[in-house]
């Protein structure tokens, strides 16, 4: 395998650093033989993804402020003007108030309870609609989920509810764009260490118990999660839709910990 992605275009939002989903997500596609752009924001991310970017063939970086219409406007408009079409896109985008990932979710505040939902979930929609007028041949869509969207997972809080909206989204967008063949999925990973994942409260242990718990007694790996993009993205994804994948080695099929770990 090497030119499953090929004369595939796509756009990549969310790589910070080489550990991230998104990053391990790119590299699959680009081994694969797709055309890759990147988001980033701010100039300090943009820093970190320029290098990776390049690592993969491409120089198309596009800064964007997903909270920011015109913003968005722009990118989608460089999109365009670029390749005129596109085939995919990958939604590796959330964020919470890193206080409020610890304690108690009856804590959340009205603030950083609408910024969670706001950019965790709402600009999947609205990426997802600008990103669907590119794709007139059809195409795919992926977002990043977790567990902790329909069961309670310690410290994760308010991010748990925007997960669960977000789930709820892909469905709903997954109806409305199957008319025109683009397809809407999300993947669910088990906790992975990145920088994301690194602003939950507990992280190492919930990392240390689910590697202990899990049917395959491992976490997944960002070559794994990659893999998978790969097939959605690819057409042999084609009639996948509407769908939560986890790649999260089984953990999401336990109602207990292992027997020795009672």
């Amino acid at each position: 395998m090497a030119e499953l992605m090929k004369g595939k275009r796509g756009l990549v939002m969310g790589v910070a650093n080489e550990r991230s989903i998104a990053w391990g997500i790119a590299s699959a596609l680009a081994a694969e033989g797709a055309e890759l752009a990147f988001s980033y924001q701010g100039e300090a991310f943009g820093k970190r993804v320029e290098p990776l970017a390049k690592s993969v063939g491409s120089d198309f970086l596009v800064d964007v402020d997903v909270t920011n219409d015109d913003s968005l406007d722009a990118c989608f408009g460089k999109l365009k003007d670029r390749w005129g079409t596109m085939d995919f896109l990958i939604h590796a985008i959330a964020f919470s108030d890193k206080n409020e990932l610890t304690g108690r979710f009856i804590n959340t505040t009205r603030g950083n309870f609408s910024n969670s939902l706001a950019i965790s979930c709402f600009s999947f929609i609205d990426v997802s609609r600008r990103a669907a007028e590119l794709m007139p041949d059809g195409g795919s869509l992926i977002t990043l989920t977790y567990a902790g969207s329909n069961r309670v997972t310690p410290n994760y809080n308010v991010m748990g509810v925007a997960k669960a909206a977000l789930e709820s989204a892909t469905r709903y967008l997954a109806n409305d764009l199957g008319p025109q063949k683009v397809r809407v999925n999300a993947i669910s990973p088990g906790p992975m260490k990145t920088l994301a994942g690194a602003a939950i409260g507990g992280a190492r242990a919930t990392f240390r118990h689910t590697e202990a718990n899990s049917p395959m007694r491992q976490n997944a790996t960002l070559e794994a999660i990659g893999g998978t993009a790969a097939w959605l993205c690819s057409d042999y994804g084609n009639c996948t839709s509407g769908e939560i994948v986890h790649v999260d080695c089984g953990y999401h099929v336990l109602g207990m910990p292992q027997q020795d770990n009672l």
